[in-house]
Protein backbone atom coordinates (compact mmCIF):
# COMPACT_ATOMS: atom_id res chain seq x y z
CA UNK A 1 0.00 0.00 0.00
CA UNK A 2 1.37 3.64 -0.36
CA UNK A 3 2.06 4.80 2.61
CA UNK A 4 1.51 8.37 1.82
CA UNK A 5 -2.06 7.68 0.15
CA UNK A 6 -2.51 5.21 3.74
CA UNK A 7 -2.00 8.59 6.08
CA UNK A 8 -4.18 10.77 3.64
CA UNK A 9 -6.82 8.01 3.66
CA UNK A 10 -6.57 7.39 7.37
CA UNK A 11 -6.97 11.15 7.89
CA UNK A 12 -10.24 11.76 6.27
CA UNK A 13 -11.71 8.78 8.21
CA UNK A 14 -10.55 9.85 11.31
CA UNK A 15 -12.11 13.79 10.70
CA UNK A 16 -15.33 12.20 9.38
CA UNK A 17 -15.73 9.89 12.47
CA UNK A 18 -14.32 12.26 14.87
CA UNK A 19 -15.35 15.73 13.70
CA UNK A 20 -14.81 18.27 16.61
CA UNK A 21 -13.39 15.27 19.20
CA UNK A 22 -14.55 12.30 20.73
CA UNK A 23 -17.25 13.83 23.21
CA UNK A 24 -17.68 10.63 24.90
CA UNK A 25 -13.78 9.56 25.76
CA UNK A 26 -13.10 13.26 26.53
CA UNK A 27 -15.49 13.72 29.26
CA UNK A 28 -14.76 10.62 30.70
CA UNK A 29 -11.00 9.72 30.73
CA UNK A 30 -8.51 12.08 31.80
CA UNK A 31 -5.62 12.41 29.66
CA UNK A 32 -3.02 10.94 32.15
CA UNK A 33 -5.10 7.29 32.56
CA UNK A 34 -3.74 4.73 30.59
CA UNK A 35 -5.16 2.10 28.93
CA UNK A 36 -4.47 -1.34 26.90
CA UNK A 37 -6.46 -2.77 24.12
CA UNK A 38 -6.27 -5.92 22.48
CA UNK A 39 -7.61 -6.96 19.52
CA UNK A 40 -8.76 -10.58 19.47
CA UNK A 41 -10.37 -12.59 16.40
CA UNK A 42 -14.02 -14.03 17.18
CA UNK A 43 -13.46 -16.13 13.65
CA UNK A 44 -11.23 -18.16 11.56
CA UNK A 45 -10.09 -16.53 8.44
CA UNK A 46 -7.22 -14.59 6.56
CA UNK A 47 -5.76 -11.41 8.07
CA UNK A 48 -5.14 -7.93 5.74
CA UNK A 49 -4.55 -4.47 7.10
CA UNK A 50 -2.67 -5.15 10.04
CA UNK A 51 -0.40 -2.01 9.37
CA UNK A 52 -3.46 0.26 9.53
CA UNK A 53 -3.23 -0.20 13.24
CA UNK A 54 0.07 1.42 14.28
CA UNK A 55 -0.79 3.65 11.34
CA UNK A 56 -3.58 4.97 12.79
CA UNK A 57 -2.74 5.20 16.14
CA UNK A 58 0.03 7.30 14.99
CA UNK A 59 -1.83 10.41 13.69
CA UNK A 60 -3.82 10.27 17.30
CA UNK A 61 -1.11 9.72 19.37
CA UNK A 62 2.63 9.12 18.85
CA UNK A 63 2.89 8.00 22.34
CA UNK A 64 0.85 4.90 21.68
CA UNK A 65 2.48 1.53 21.84
CA UNK A 66 1.32 -0.92 19.29
CA UNK A 67 2.17 -4.29 19.04
CA UNK A 68 1.40 -6.58 16.41
CA UNK A 69 1.45 -10.33 16.33
CA UNK A 70 0.31 -11.43 12.83
CA UNK A 71 1.00 -10.56 9.40
CA UNK A 72 -1.24 -9.79 6.36
CA UNK A 73 -2.05 -12.61 4.15
CA UNK A 74 -1.15 -14.91 7.40
CA UNK A 75 -4.52 -17.10 8.96
CA UNK A 76 -5.69 -16.78 11.99
CA UNK A 77 -7.81 -18.55 14.53
CA UNK A 78 -10.74 -17.74 16.72
CA UNK A 79 -9.39 -16.28 19.84
CA UNK A 80 -5.98 -15.13 18.65
CA UNK A 81 -5.02 -11.70 19.68
CA UNK A 82 -3.35 -9.86 16.83
CA UNK A 83 -2.18 -6.72 18.61
CA UNK A 84 -1.95 -4.91 21.48
CA UNK A 85 -1.83 -1.08 21.97
CA UNK A 86 -1.55 0.71 24.81
CA UNK A 87 -1.41 4.39 25.60
CA UNK A 88 -4.04 6.89 26.89
CA UNK A 89 -8.01 5.53 26.93
CA UNK A 90 -9.55 8.06 25.39
CA UNK A 91 -7.19 8.03 22.54
CA UNK A 92 -7.01 4.14 22.53
CA UNK A 93 -11.51 3.85 22.05
CA UNK A 94 -11.46 6.94 19.99
CA UNK A 95 -9.44 5.64 17.03
CA UNK A 96 -11.03 2.07 17.79
CA UNK A 97 -14.49 1.85 14.98
CA UNK A 98 -12.49 3.60 11.96
CA UNK A 99 -9.28 1.26 12.41
CA UNK A 100 -11.46 -1.82 13.22
CA UNK A 101 -14.00 -1.14 10.02
CA UNK A 102 -10.89 -1.41 7.62
CA UNK A 103 -9.07 -4.26 9.05
CA UNK A 104 -12.86 -6.25 9.37
CA UNK A 105 -13.48 -5.52 6.22
CA UNK A 106 -9.84 -5.80 4.61
CA UNK A 107 -9.98 -9.58 6.39
CA UNK A 108 -13.16 -10.39 5.12
CA UNK A 109 -12.26 -9.61 1.41
CA UNK A 110 -8.92 -12.00 2.03
CA UNK A 111 -10.58 -14.55 3.55
CA UNK A 112 -12.64 -14.53 0.46
CA UNK A 113 -9.66 -14.63 -1.74
CA UNK A 114 -8.66 -17.09 0.01
CA UNK A 115 -11.53 -19.72 -0.41
CA UNK A 116 -11.77 -18.25 -4.36
CA UNK A 117 -8.71 -19.78 -4.92
CA UNK A 118 -8.94 -22.87 -2.92
CA UNK A 119 -12.15 -23.65 -4.84
CA UNK A 120 -10.47 -22.84 -8.03
CA UNK A 121 -7.15 -25.04 -7.07
CA UNK A 122 -5.17 -24.02 -10.13
CA UNK A 123 -1.78 -23.98 -10.48
CA UNK A 124 -1.97 -21.67 -13.74
CA UNK A 125 -5.46 -19.91 -13.43
CA UNK A 126 -5.09 -16.65 -10.96
CA UNK A 127 -8.38 -15.25 -9.50
CA UNK A 128 -8.19 -11.21 -9.82
CA UNK A 129 -10.59 -8.46 -8.75
CA UNK A 130 -12.38 -5.91 -10.44
CA UNK A 131 -13.37 -2.22 -10.77
CA UNK A 132 -16.45 -3.37 -8.14
CA UNK A 133 -15.25 -1.67 -5.21
CA UNK A 134 -16.36 0.57 -2.53
CA UNK A 135 -15.57 4.47 -3.19
CA UNK A 136 -12.83 5.62 -1.39
CA UNK A 137 -11.52 2.21 -0.50
CA UNK A 138 -10.33 0.52 -3.75
CA UNK A 139 -6.53 0.81 -2.58
CA UNK A 140 -6.96 -0.91 0.35
CA UNK A 141 -9.92 -3.44 -0.78
CA UNK A 142 -7.57 -4.28 -3.91
CA UNK A 143 -4.35 -4.95 -1.41
CA UNK A 144 -6.31 -7.80 0.79
CA UNK A 145 -7.30 -9.63 -2.63
CA UNK A 146 -3.36 -9.68 -2.73
CA UNK A 147 -3.57 -10.99 1.05
CA UNK A 148 -5.42 -14.14 0.09
CA UNK A 149 -3.88 -14.88 -2.70
CA UNK A 150 -5.30 -13.16 -5.60
CA UNK A 151 -4.10 -10.56 -7.96
CA UNK A 152 -5.56 -7.27 -9.09
CA UNK A 153 -6.80 -6.06 -12.32
CA UNK A 154 -6.39 -2.55 -13.39
CA UNK A 155 -7.34 -0.17 -10.73
CA UNK A 156 -9.15 2.23 -12.47
CA UNK A 157 -10.02 3.64 -16.57
CA UNK A 158 -6.28 5.38 -16.21
CA UNK A 159 -4.08 2.31 -16.02
CA UNK A 160 -5.05 0.22 -18.68
CA UNK A 161 -7.60 0.07 -21.78
CA UNK A 162 -10.90 -2.26 -21.23
CA UNK A 163 -12.91 -2.34 -24.66
CA UNK A 164 -16.32 -3.84 -23.71
CA UNK A 165 -19.81 -4.09 -25.44
CA UNK A 166 -20.88 -0.50 -25.57
CA UNK A 167 -17.67 1.11 -26.59
CA UNK A 168 -17.29 -1.68 -29.51
CA UNK A 169 -21.47 -1.34 -30.04
CA UNK A 170 -20.65 2.28 -31.03
CA UNK A 171 -17.31 1.92 -32.90
CA UNK A 172 -18.72 -0.28 -35.18
CA UNK A 173 -16.36 -3.15 -34.33
CA UNK A 174 -13.42 -4.44 -32.40
CA UNK A 175 -10.89 -3.62 -34.71
CA UNK A 176 -12.47 0.01 -35.55
CA UNK A 177 -12.40 0.39 -31.49
CA UNK A 178 -8.43 -1.08 -31.15
CA UNK A 179 -7.51 0.68 -34.11
CA UNK A 180 -8.58 4.40 -32.77
CA UNK A 181 -7.71 3.36 -29.27
CA UNK A 182 -3.71 2.51 -30.72
CA UNK A 183 -3.78 5.65 -32.72
CA UNK A 184 -4.20 7.73 -29.25
CA UNK A 185 -2.18 5.31 -26.84
CA UNK A 186 1.24 5.01 -26.26
CA UNK A 187 2.79 1.42 -26.34
CA UNK A 188 3.33 1.51 -22.68
CA UNK A 189 -0.55 0.61 -22.07
CA UNK A 190 -2.17 -2.81 -22.58
CA UNK A 191 -5.13 -3.02 -24.72
CA UNK A 192 -8.58 -5.36 -22.87
CA UNK A 193 -11.09 -6.79 -25.43
CA UNK A 194 -14.51 -8.09 -23.77
CA UNK A 195 -15.51 -10.85 -26.34
CA UNK A 196 -19.13 -13.43 -26.19
CA UNK A 197 -18.29 -15.53 -29.23
CA UNK A 198 -16.29 -17.25 -31.19
CA UNK A 199 -15.73 -14.44 -33.93
CA UNK A 200 -14.90 -11.43 -31.45
CA UNK A 201 -12.07 -13.81 -30.24
CA UNK A 202 -10.75 -14.60 -33.65
CA UNK A 203 -11.24 -10.63 -34.43
CA UNK A 204 -9.52 -9.73 -31.27
CA UNK A 205 -7.10 -11.62 -31.96
CA UNK A 206 -6.39 -10.24 -35.51
CA UNK A 207 -6.56 -6.47 -34.07
CA UNK A 208 -3.49 -7.93 -31.55
CA UNK A 209 -5.03 -7.20 -28.25
CA UNK A 210 -3.12 -7.78 -25.54
CA UNK A 211 -5.90 -9.46 -23.38
CA UNK A 212 -8.98 -11.29 -24.59
CA UNK A 213 -11.99 -11.39 -21.99
CA UNK A 214 -14.49 -14.39 -22.38
CA UNK A 215 -17.64 -12.57 -21.23
CA UNK A 216 -20.04 -14.70 -19.24
CA UNK A 217 -18.80 -18.09 -21.43
CA UNK A 218 -19.83 -21.79 -19.69
CA UNK A 219 -16.14 -23.57 -18.87
CA UNK A 220 -16.68 -25.20 -22.09
CA UNK A 221 -16.83 -22.28 -24.43
CA UNK A 222 -14.13 -21.25 -22.12
CA UNK A 223 -11.83 -23.57 -23.35
CA UNK A 224 -13.04 -23.85 -26.66
CA UNK A 225 -11.82 -20.19 -27.02
CA UNK A 226 -8.65 -20.74 -25.15
CA UNK A 227 -7.31 -22.87 -27.75
CA UNK A 228 -7.58 -20.20 -30.26
CA UNK A 229 -5.64 -17.88 -28.57
CA UNK A 230 -1.81 -17.56 -29.33
CA UNK A 231 1.22 -17.14 -27.15
CA UNK A 232 1.45 -13.58 -26.34
CA UNK A 233 -2.35 -12.75 -25.47
CA UNK A 234 -3.43 -13.07 -21.62
CA UNK A 235 -6.73 -14.77 -21.48
CA UNK A 236 -9.68 -13.71 -18.71
CA UNK A 237 -13.16 -15.07 -18.14
CA UNK A 238 -15.73 -12.79 -16.20
CA UNK A 239 -19.19 -12.76 -15.73
CA UNK A 240 -21.76 -14.87 -14.30
CA UNK A 241 -18.94 -17.21 -12.69
CA UNK A 242 -19.45 -17.78 -8.17
CA UNK A 243 -17.17 -19.06 -6.02
CA UNK A 244 -19.47 -22.44 -6.00
CA UNK A 245 -18.50 -22.52 -9.69
CA UNK A 246 -14.98 -22.18 -10.08
CA UNK A 247 -14.03 -25.89 -10.26
CA UNK A 248 -15.52 -25.99 -12.88
CA UNK A 249 -12.98 -23.80 -14.63
CA UNK A 250 -10.26 -25.51 -13.35
CA UNK A 251 -8.88 -27.18 -16.46
CA UNK A 252 -9.97 -24.60 -18.74
CA UNK A 253 -6.61 -23.21 -19.76
CA UNK A 254 -7.87 -19.40 -19.14
CA UNK A 255 -5.09 -17.05 -17.66
CA UNK A 256 -7.34 -15.43 -15.04
CA UNK A 257 -10.73 -15.54 -13.64
CA UNK A 258 -11.94 -11.85 -12.37
CA UNK A 259 -14.42 -12.00 -9.54
CA UNK A 260 -16.37 -8.53 -8.74
CA UNK A 261 -17.84 -10.35 -5.54
CA UNK A 262 -14.27 -10.33 -3.75
CA UNK A 263 -15.40 -6.94 -3.20
CA UNK A 264 -18.94 -6.25 -3.96
CA UNK A 265 -20.33 -8.84 -1.86
CA UNK A 266 -17.87 -9.42 1.19
CA UNK A 267 -18.37 -10.01 4.82
CA UNK A 268 -16.55 -8.37 7.05
CA UNK A 269 -14.08 -11.03 9.43
CA UNK A 270 -15.43 -10.26 13.18
CA UNK A 271 -12.81 -8.55 15.03
CA UNK A 272 -12.98 -7.32 18.87
CA UNK A 273 -11.03 -4.64 20.85
CA UNK A 274 -11.36 -4.95 24.65
CA UNK A 275 -9.76 -2.69 26.94
CA UNK A 276 -8.43 -2.48 30.52
CA UNK A 277 -7.24 0.50 32.79
CA UNK A 278 -3.36 0.31 33.36
CA UNK A 279 -3.97 3.33 36.00
CA UNK A 280 -2.46 6.72 35.94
Amino acid sequence: MNRIKLTQMLQQFFIEDIGEGDLTSEAIFPRTMIGEGKMIVKENGILAGIELIPAGYALLDSSIDVQLFKKDGEFVEKGEVIAIVKGPMGQLLTGERVILNLLQRMSGIATLTHRAVNSLNSTHTRICDTRKTTPGLRMLEKYAVTCGGGYNHRFGLYDGVMIKDNHIAFAGSIMNAVNATKEKLGHMVKIEVETETKEQVLEAIEAKVDVIMFDNRTPDEVKEFVQLVPEGIKTEASGGITIDMLSAYQNTGVDYISLGALTHSVKSLDISFNVGNKGE
